[in-house]
């Protein structure tokens, strides 16, 4: 009775859908302009460090920083064909700043003790080479705040764009978040036209088109504006987000559009059609969602919060798309039948008989192919050289911010700055600690209170802005700059020298803080975040799939071809000699599984449907060929995607994640088309075997 009365409660819900198609237009038009309304108010965060957990030992040095200097942004900019009196205008221009709280440059410590009569240091060498000046600046608020931003355009009127260098993590910040809008609408905008064109060969009325892209337009514009209730997202989050739901959701919308039409074609009326098709359509929908809601959805069980981030907001989107397609398409779809029909066409395509048996001539070569890679592949994903901290979301090679990076550290060297906080007490200390520092070969210089005064002259005489920047009641400060990149066998390496040379003078209550630092503990939370995912998603996806086909071998080889594709994915990188980065990497292969797994359901499906009229040989051939054009829709779209993110983005985190999101959905495809009709041949005895037996209990 408890069936009877469910499937009751479903058919009104349906039903209702249909016949209230008016009132759901309406919620959706309040709820669309109301969070297309919200979306400007989101805000977007571009540092990392802000993701990391409570237990890592950076994020407890920068709660401490925050609470004794606050979190400063940093900047490092180059100014060629200057004197060293100019040098010093520059820099106490450049102090004036609203905004900027500390400028350390070439004249600093000489002002200190030298007067006026400017007189070469040890501090004028690091600052000043060969007619150009660099300055390391400290701005009061972070990275990303809306005040730093504006002292940098202040300090780009000061110094010239064509007559300075301009580098360093505040910089980086403000170009990202002027690029990324820009970046985003250019491949929003690219992605629309081209599926619109994809969408228009692969269907047969020019109306239909329009009614995918305007739905899944609702549905991403609810999802985007509705990420304020999270206040701010990754910009990890904000790049991929829209253009990634528009992807892996398309096919929502078609394959209930399909089904109206199947059923209008037997000549149901079109009301009824639409009910009969939401019936039919909702239970595969919903599977689909699930898979892809899975993949997304482990992201968040990573430590390392910007999965938390990326995970929920994925999420978010495809419920907004599941919702949109199963309540206001209905709606749309009787709305413009007639315009649907009107604009019906003949399909523009070919037939793929030619490529389906291409695939399935070269099943077995592909199914060899894989048992020889599959095992490699696996260990060769972990062999990538992996980018984890803020190298990961730099520039690309090209733009402004990553040539000018360059030409600072040719001219000056490298300069990673680290800061290290200790108690305060004994001045000889602090100042046997900074000699130290500087003794180490790989540091250019240790600037701190105690070392930057000769000895005898009081603290008094240095400008306040540097007092505050390196003494409070309970810390000093030690400013260190480190001649390394910021990421690197090398750099994780000087790291841990600092760490021990400062240790040795303060056992207790230290701590340091810098790009290397976070780096190293993002790389050790992210390596054991990778494990944990996988499985998760994993076994997440193939609960579902065997959920759906009530089997337990069927959802292993469903998952094969997949799996190998992501193994092969994430492989080439390291063959290709790039490097990896490692967020892409855990993202990117949870999304791929989520995705992608529908290629694999539908191919199964199509090939027991077939399996019970003709022989496996037979069925295999017909599977492909029936399903191929969904995949190749399905999987082009997520394709275009992919490599528009990487030919658009300027960040590299963005522009990787593209690649292999479009570059594995081409793997996808072929392994699917090819590998699985060979596993479900190889093993059919067995899966017909609980066919039969699930018929009977049934």
């Amino acid at each position: 009775m408890k069936k009877i009365g469910d499937k009751r409660l479903f058919d009104r819900v349906v039903h209702q859908i249909v016949s209230k198609g008016k009132h759901i237009e309406r919620i959706f038009l309040i709820l669309t302009i109301v969070c297309a309304v919200c979306f400007p108010f989101v805000g977007v965060n571009y540092d990392l460090s802000k993701y990391l957990p409570d237990f890592a030992p950076t994020k407890q040095a920068l709660d401490v920083m925050e609470a004794e200097f606050g979190y400063p942004g940093t900047a490092r900019v180059m100014v060629k064909d200057v004197s060293l009196q100019e040098v010093k205008a520059i820099r106490r221009q450049i102090s004036e700043v609203d905004g900027v709280d500390l400028v350390i440059g070439a004249d600093l410590a000489t002002d200190v003790y030298m007067g006026d009569a400017f007189l070469t240091n040890d501090l004028t060498d690091e600052f000043y080479k060969d007619g150009n000046a660099v300055f390391e600046i400290i701005f009061e608020d972070g990275d990303s705040d809306k005040s730093t931003h504006q002292a940098i355009d202040k300090i780009y009127e000061i110094v010239g764009k064509d007559r300075g260098c301009f580098a360093g993590s505040a910089v980086s910040g403000k170009e990202r978040e002027v690029s990324i809008t820009r970046e985003i609408t250019i491949a929003i905008g690219l992605a629309l036209v081209i599926i619109l064109l994809i969408l228009t060969l692969t269907t047969t009325s020019w109306m239909e088109p329009v009614l995918f892209i305007l739905v899944m337009v609702v549905a991403i514009v609810l999802n985007m504006g509705s990420n304020i209730i999270f206040g701010r997202i990754s910009f990890f989050t904000f790049s991929t987000a829209a253009i990634l739901q528009l992807a892996v959701s398309m096919d929502y919308s078609i394959f209930l559009l399909h089904t109206f039409n199947s059923y209008k074609s037997q000549g149901m009326e079109r009301h009824l059609a639409m009910e009969a098709a939401l019936k039919e359509a909702c239970s595969s929908i919903l599977a689909s969602g699930a898979t892809t809601i899975v993949g997304f959805l482990v992201i968040a069980f990573m430590r390392f919060t910007i999965g938390k981030d990326v995970g929920f907001v994925l999420t978010k989107g495809i419920l907004c798309s599941l919702a949109a397609v199963l309540f206001l398409m209905p709606t749309l779809i009787l709305q413009f039948d007639d315009k649907i029909a009107k604009t019906a066409h003949r399909p523009l395509l070919p037939s793929f008989d030619g490529l389906a048996k291409l695939m399935y001539r070269i099943r077995h070569v592909v199914f060899v192919f894989a048992i020889a890679v599959a095992v490699p592949c696996y260990f060769g994903q972990g062999m990538n050289h992996f980018l984890y901290g803020d190298n990961a979301i730099g520039a690309c090679p090209g733009t402004r911010v990553y040539e000018d990076t360059k030409e600072i550290d040719r001219v000056f060297g490298k300069s990673n700055l680290v800061i290290a906080m200790v108690p305060n007490g004994s001045v000889v200390q602090e100042r046997n600690l900074t000699e130290a520092l500087e003794d180490l070969g790989f540091v250019n210089y240790a600037l701190s209170m105690s070392g930057t005064l000769p000895a005898g002259i009081p603290e008094s005489f240095l400008p306040q802005k540097l007092r505050e920047q390196l003494r409070t009641e309970r810390y000093a400060r030690i400013m260190i700059s480190v001649d390394t990149e910021q990421e690197s066998d090398y750099a994780f390496a000087c790291s841990e020298r600092l760490g021990q040379v400062i240790r040795q003078y303060y056992p207790e209550d230290a701590c340091m803080i810098g790009m290397t630092s976070t780096t190293m503990d993002i790389r050790d939370i992210l390596t054991d975040d990778y494990n944990k995912v996988s499985i998760l998603s994993l076994l997440g996806v193939a609960l579902v799939v065997m959920l759906t086909f009530h089997s337990v071998l069927v959802p292993i080889l469903v998952i094969i071809p997949i799996e190998v594709a992501i193994y092969l994915n994430m492989t080439l990188p390291y063959i290709l000699g790039d490097n990896m980065i490692y967020i892409g990497y855990i993202i990117v292969s949870c999304l791929q599984l989520g995705a992608t797994i529908d290629y694999s359901i539908l191919m199964t499906n199509n090939y027991l449907s077939f399996r019970r009229q003709y022989d496996r040989k037979e069925a295999q051939l017909r599977a492909i060929t029936k399903s191929i054009l969904s995949i190749l829709t399905s999987g082009g779209i997520l394709t275009v995607v992919g490599y528009l993110l990487y030919v658009t983005s300027t960040i590299q985190a963005i522009s990787q994640v593209g690649r292999l999101v479009g570059r594995g959905a081409i793997l996808s495809m072929v392994l699917v088309l090819s590998l699985l009709p060979a596993l479900l041949s190889a093993f059919d005895k067995p899966i017909q075997k609980r066919q039969k037996k699930g018929e009977k209990t049934a």
